[in-house]
């Protein structure tokens, strides 16, 4: 029995890298010869950061009917639990540790536990980056994602871009890219160029009474979607000045804003949030420029500057698994007009809803986006582009079906598959 431990949030926690790291456990469950176990974080982040991370809503059991085994035992701020957390891996004897990298803050503890993971050459440490180079970056970026993530034998990127920051990030170390999942003989590192999977935890409804939702909805005959934590770099300011300059030429189209505001998950009236907040908002001052710092970010408040109140729908919460499907099934077309992009798990369940999508020319959209065929692209940073491709893809919707072709591959079966090294 093969074994191997998926490092990340479990799936008490809300958000992507939650999601991602439960599917990648449940791909590797199905394999009747691997025994997989689940080691997470109780706390992922500093506690002064004033956000909850845990997911309240959802209802039903991701690991139902599995035999993944779930450990909660890492705290980002107890260094006790690093060294426990060391241990139960070893103790548990993997063959393979996947550890999810997503943010360069968790570089210290994550990089504690792989560096002595490392010394024990019957392990592989893995890494799969859902990023190199921060969105919002630090003086301290860097130097925390090259600690980090350094004791890797093995990494896997989902796009060329990412491929390639890894190069730069350690320009002495010898990377062989491959996109089988075949490793490289030491001491060159393999870099597994893979893919985002398609998240298949959504599923459609095939009984779902769309118009019926969308008379609820209140929502007009064109439908665009933008879904997810409201972020600063996925543009959601963007996709609202686009659409209004759409509303100005058209009536029968609505915008519809599904997605919690991420900095605006506590009660601010509490003491402990407000002290929280002034910590926190101090030590970012320390790193990032001011233009960086996203806590005030507020675009929902062009909906009434730009008077869209009738047009724009916002879901302002985070959403239970249970229902996201039916906002993407009652839409036409995924709006992506981000700032930056890694591979985006947006996209991913999309993906799931063979729903067209239109994005702007920036990161990995330029792969995966096959413009005129799964989707339409428009200039980054020029609104006028935004609003004529969204005009564009109501005249010219493109067939479900392409969206399927494009993406028939991205399974997370061939995914896991890839990094146990066998064939697909």
């Amino acid at each position: 029995m093969r074994k191997i431990v998926v490092f990340g949030p479990g799936p008490l926690f809300k958000g992507g890298i939650a999601n991602y790291n439960t599917s990648l456990a449940k791909a590797f469950d199905k394999f009747e010869d691997v025994e997989v176990h689940i080691v997470s974080w109780t706390q992922q982040y500093p506690a002064l950061i004033p956000r909850d991370f845990i997911d309240r809503s959802s209802r039903k059991d991701q690991l139902e009917g599995t035999r993944i085994k779930v450990h909660y035992v890492t705290n980002y701020n107890n260094p006790f639990s690093w060294h426990k957390t060391y241990k139960l891996i070893k103790s548990i004897n993997p063959q393979i540790v996947v550890f999810q990298w997503a943010i360069a803050i968790q570089g210290i503890p994550l990089g504690y536990i792989a560096q002595r993971l490392k010394k024990h050459n019957d392990i592989e440490v893995i890494f799969d980056m859902h990023f190199v180079k921060q969105k919002e970056g630090s003086s301290l970026d860097q130097k925390m994602t090259k600690y980090g993530v350094k004791s890797a034998s093995t990494y896997i990127t989902h796009c060329i871009q990412t491929a390639n920051e890894l190069k730069e990030i350690f320009p002495k170390k010898s990377f062989i890219v491959t996109e089988t999942g075949q490793r490289a003989n030491l001491p060159d590192n393999t870099t597994i160029k893979l893919f985002h999977p398609i998240y298949d935890m959504f599923q459609p409804n095939n009984n779902l009474d769309k118009e019926a939702v969308k008379k609820e909805l209140n929502l007009k005959k064109h439908v665009f979607l933008f879904f997810g934590f409201i972020r600063k770099y996925k543009g959601l300011h963007n996709v609202i000045e686009a659409f209004a300059k759409v509303r100005e030429k058209r009536d029968d189209v609505s915008l519809l804003v599904v997605g919690e505001s991420f900095w605006q998950t506590l009660d601010n009236k509490k003491l402990s949030t407000k002290i929280k907040s002034t910590l926190f908002g101090f030590a970012k001052s320390l790193f990032l420029k001011k233009t960086d710092d996203e806590r005030n970010y507020n675009p929902l408040s062009l909906i009434e500057k730009y008077n869209l109140q009738d047009a724009v729908i916002v879901i302002n919460k985070f959403v239970p698994n249970e229902d996201v499907h039916k906002y993407f099934q009652v839409s036409d077309c995924i709006v992506l007009y981000y700032i930056t992009a890694t591979p985006s798990g947006v996209e991913s369940i999309s993906y799931n809803f063979q729903l067209p999508m239109v994005a702007t020319k920036v990161g990995h959209f330029t792969e995966t986006v096959k413009h005129g065929f799964n989707g339409y692209l428009a200039e980054a940073g020029n609104i006028d582009s935004m609003a004529e491709t969204m005009l564009h893809y109501i005249d010219n919707p493109l067939p479900k079906e392409n969206v399927k072709t494009s993406s028939q591959n991205m399974s997370w079966k061939n995914y896991a598959e890839a990094i146990l090294n066998r064939t697909f």
